[in-house]
């Protein structure tokens, strides 16, 4: 039987608690999508423009990858504080940090009017969003995770997994319909700043769904015990336990996130490049089919997470991981084809396989660490792994691709992430048993080398 702390909430409560979650989550990716799309359409002539090489370089080494950097620094600040104060009180901040960032970059005075201090002042608003998404992402789902249901933690932990689909179906949807209705110079003028102010719109309404919400129980019951220890000996810091206890526990995370961030940019970000120069797709068109493919993404993602609920996080993170290294030829092929439809079938099935390990991912993380170190574990594993997976993947598809003429090297690349993935997943041990509140604060058995048999039931 479950334990107090890790009783479910009422019913009625556990849907604000997944809300407060997935919009966090949602306005990241939004924020995200957002920055990309508005730097191919507008940023370019009202920040760097062509005329002014030392603008040009801070756009090409500083704006994409300035968020990737911070994430780590994000996830240490956050964790450190997130395991010390609670998840809800940082992951308000972090929702601040996001929205207040994105909601100024729609105020920012352009290169026309300040020269120079306009993209700086642009790469400060990244970095600060970068920091502040480095810690979104573990509050998030750890907020669900400790709150829900033990036998349904797959499911409802997997919802603010949805929120990188959705981001990207509201940041491009509110881009086309501008695009759509105002003019080309209206749009440079004036119109590309209203989908950053609509950030603070997000912002006041996430605000108003977390602020509603209560403190994970299993945090409370472990802080107390923290408490009671300090009368004693001082506590460790949250970091130096994690790097102490659950060392092989962060590999694993980290291995597990390479399939999972390559494939994606290359099926989402990289597609829109490959499609357009070696297959003969319009932008449209290419753009079209990832949307179409993200809206199955989103639906699919809550079905992977309850199967991982049924058969375990580990095996349905391995098909994933399997079959995105196997649809890599098939990916590249039908995308060469040059049709639309093969073109949503390639995009549709990679995302489907993708979101078998991003579903169970959530819960995977949060059962591999104890409570007072979970945070800074499970953000540490995913945000370390995003600067050495996420960040470069659009990059070295493109420059394979520069370099070769050819989609091949660029399978193997994202074959080779597979195949990583499946040593660290493969050497992990299965967790959906476990009971989150009765992990051994003292570092506990790590989910990498503790015996299967040992993993606590609720």
């Amino acid at each position: 039987m479950s334990s107090p702390a890790t009783a479910p909430p009422a019913p009625s409560s556990l849907p604000r608690i997944v809300a407060a979650s997935l919009i966090g989550t949602t306005i990241e990716w939004y924020d995200f999508f957002l920055y990309g799309s508005a730097a191919a359409l507008v940023f370019n002539k009202l920040f760097f423009p062509d005329s002014d090489p030392l603008v040009g370089t801070l756009l090409s080494f500083l704006t994409y990858a300035v968020g990737f950097a911070a994430r780590p620094l994000g996830a240490l600040v956050f964790g450190h504080y997130g395991d010390r104060l609670g998840r809800k009180k940082l992951l308000v901040l972090s929702l601040v940090l996001m929205g207040g960032a994105t909601f100024a970059i729609g105020l920012l005075p352009t290169h026309a009017t300040v020269g120079t201090a306009a993209p700086v002042l642009l790469t400060m608003l990244r970095l600060v969003q970068g920091f502040a998404l480095g810690g979104e992402w573990g509050g998030a789902v750890l907020l669900v995770s400790e709150h829900g249901d033990a036998r349904r933690r797959g499911f409802w932990a997997s919802w603010p997994q949805t929120g990188a689909p959705a981001g990207q179906l509201l940041a491009t949807g509110v881009l086309s319909l501008l695009t759509a209705v105002l003019s080309d110079d209206a749009f440079g003028s004036w119109g590309w700043r209203i989908p950053f102010l609509l950030s603070g719109v997000l912002v006041i309404v996430g605000l108003w769904i977390r602020l509603s919400v209560d403190e994970s129980p299993v945090f409370k019951e472990a802080l107390e015990r923290a408490e009671a220890r300090r009368a004693d000996a001082e506590e460790k810091l949250p970091l130096v336990s994690v790097l102490r206890h659950h060392w092989r526990d962060v590999l694993v995370a980290m291995g597990a996130r390479m399939a999972e961030n390559i494939s994606y940019y290359v099926i989402t970000a990289f597609i829109l490049v490959y499609a357009t120069t070696s297959a003969g797709v319009s932008k449209q068109t290419a753009l079209n089919a990832v949307l179409i493919g993200s809206a199955v993404h989103f639906a699919v993602i809550p079905a992977w997470g309850a199967l991982s609920d049924r058969v375990g996080r580990r095996p349905v993170y391995l098909l994933g991981a399997a079959g995105v290294g196997l649809w890599m030829f098939p990916f590249f092929a039908l995308v060469d084809k040059g049709s639309f439809g093969y073109l949503i079938l390639a995009v549709t099935v990679g995302l489907v396989l993708h979101g078998a390990m991003y579903a169970p991912q959530a819960a995977f993380f949060a059962e591999m660490f104890a409570t007072r170190m979970r945070y800074s574990g499970a953000s540490i594993g995913a945000q370390f792994a995003s600067v050495a997976a996420g960040a470069p993947a659009p990059l070295v598809a493109t420059a394979l691709l520069s370099d070769y003429g050819n989609s091949t090297p660029i399978a193997l690349y994202v074959i080779a992430a597979a195949v990583l993935t499946l040593v660290a997943v493969g050497v992990a041990r299965e967790t959906r048993h476990r009971d989150l509140a009765r992990v051994e604060e003292d570092g506990g058995e790590s989910a990498a080398a503790a015996p299967a048999a040992e993993a606590r039931t609720v």
